[in-house]
């Protein structure tokens, strides 16, 4: 017989008895609190799926974000069984909610992607100190202190249009004056003598032991998860 608060509803806000552990880590989340997304009836014990508030979101530890991240597991929410779980008073709104979450995704949601992951992340933690730089502007500052140019690329998308095929083998020069937000930052490349104006997302640096190379991928990456 099913003994857990049959009286809670989705919507309720809830928080996580004294002592209660992580499912998943073994870490005491005693004393966290959320409001209830789904309660399950299907099994003998009732089990409650939670969505964090904005002020347990901004106390979670960073380590668990990030190990949530690599293991595919969404911190932003947990099932618990609901005798884990008491009735509380809410301390936010759900737009509280939805900018935080914002906030840390941004922040750590690219560890999912490992190594590469970690890399783009601090490529991105340079808006955090300058309020003038967005993501393009990030990549644009780290790109111009960290790329030897010139160097030899590849064009590594197929290309709808445009004088340049997919295979083509050019020099890319420097980073150009123009940043579109379908094509992104453009550099200015040669092949043979004529000179273009060119996507740095669908170039590859041909020397794989280069830092270019790991460079120029990190951001082609980053663009297409974006």
């Amino acid at each position: 017989m099913k003994q857990a608060h049959s009286d809670f509803r989705v919507g309720d806000c809830v928080r996580v008895k004294d002592g209660v552990k992580d499912p998943d880590f073994g870490a005491d989340i005693g004393g966290w609190q959320g409001r209830i997304s789904n309660i399950d009836t299907s099994e003998d014990d009732i089990t409650v799926s939670i969505q964090w508030d904005s002020v347990t979101l901004q106390k979670m530890p960073v380590a668990m974000i990030e190990q949530c991240e690599e293991q595919g597991l969404d911190w932003a929410e947990m099932g618990l069984d609901a005798n884990e779980v008491e009735p509380a008073k809410p301390r936010d709104t759900e737009r509280d909610v939805a900018k935080i979450k914002e906030q840390l995704l941004s922040e750590h949601g690219w560890v999912s992607l490992g190594e590469e992951g970690k890399r783009i992340q601090k490529v991105l933690a340079a808006m955090d100190a300058d309020e003038d730089l967005d993501e393009f502007g990030a990549w644009e500052e780290y790109l111009e202190k960290n790329v030897r140019f010139p160097f030899e690329a590849v064009v590594a998308e197929f290309q709808e249009r445009g004088p340049l095929r997919g295979g083509d083998k050019v020099v890319v020069t420097g980073i150009g004056d123009i940043t579109d937000e379908m094509y992104g930052i453009i550099v200015d490349l040669k092949m043979g003598r004529r000179k273009y104006a060119f996507p740095l997302c669908d170039l590859e640096a041909t020397d794989k032991k280069s830092a270019n190379y790991q460079l120029v991928k990190d951001y082609a990456v980053w663009f297409a998860n974006r």
